[in-house]
């Protein structure tokens, strides 16, 4: 069923993560460029941060070459990575080469471009979600990115400003309140789950020398999946009452958050570009 939406000055856009799952949201952005859709504020964590800069930057199409097209050629997922960069993802070749060689950022357009754009990290000290807006140093933009991107567990500590980061999707995986904390009043969310998923509440078992110099960052990590169902547990109840839009898979996800098949990524992005699709930004009505 089609759904009418506008969009106005009060409108955000906020973007989940969840690896390579983040091929649906490739595909809702590109929509969103094919159409001229635009929001005055966005947010994203994780994967929806990095696909965030190059619809920030007006790039169509960059998030899925990246994520897709180049993923047989580079195979940047896996062992090789895990054993020269202690890293399960290429972060050399995701967040250096490619942006500034292979497939590179326009980074001219983002700093010219009005709109807000912030990426949120989860700080290591605190083990608070910390929100960062840059459009004006490619080098920080880059750290805040690989920061947020950083995986607990899989990828090594990040450092921005000096400040030791990793993932957003650990404290705020989902950073709607954030836009609201912003002054905005209603929100597009894009998710890469299928309607009802939840994380298991269970605290999962950290052994003691990891992170042991971060005692805040295990327990926000042990309490990820409580604050990940409480929001969406607030965001279903925000959109049956009317207060947000969400956009999120239809079919049965089958790919997984370090996903190398291009057959299963080309599909999930197909389905992200169609359920953009189908909303009508019109100017009639509203959500």
């Amino acid at each position: 069923m089609t759904q009418r939406v506008i969009i106005d000055d009060k409108t955000a856009l906020v973007l989940e993560g969840g690896g390579m799952r983040g091929v649906f949201t490739c595909g809702v952005l590109d929509n969103f460029m094919d159409r001229g859709i635009r929001f005055p504020y966005v947010v994203g964590v994780s994967a929806g941060a990095s696909n965030g800069i190059s619809y920030m930057s007006y790039q169509r199409g960059r998030a899925k070459v990246a994520n897709i097209d180049l993923m047989k050629k580079y195979n940047y997922i896996g062992l090789k990575p895990l054993l020269t960069q202690r890293n399960i993802m290429d972060f050399h070749l995701i967040f250096h080469e490619f942006p500034e060689r292979i497939i590179p950022y326009h980074y001219d357009v983002y700093e010219q471009n009005p709109e807000r754009f912030e990426m949120v990290t989860t700080d290591c000290q605190t083990g608070k979600a910390v929100y960062w807006e840059e459009k004006h140093d490619p080098k920080r933009i880059i750290d805040i990115v690989t920061a947020t991107c950083s995986l607990p567990f899989g990828c090594p500590i990040a450092m921005v400003d000096g400040r030791p980061q990793l993932d957003g999707g650990i404290t705020d995986s989902i950073p709607f309140e954030r836009a609201f904390s912003q002054g905005y009043q209603k929100v597009v969310v894009v998710l890469t789950r299928n309607a009802g998923y939840r994380k298991s509440e269970k605290k999962p078992y950290i052994p003691g020398f990891l992170y042991r110099r971060y005692p805040l960052l295990k327990e926000a990590i042990r309490l990820r999946g409580q604050m990940y169902n409480r929001q969406l547990n607030k965001l279903e109840q925000m959109e049956r009452e009317g207060k947000a839009l969400v956009i999120r898979p239809v079919n049965p996800i089958q790919v997984g958050r370090m996903e190398k098949n291009v057959q299963k990524l080309q599909a999930l992005y197909d389905e992200g570009y169609q359920c953009a699709a189908e909303i009508d930004f019109g100017t009639n009505a509203e959500f």
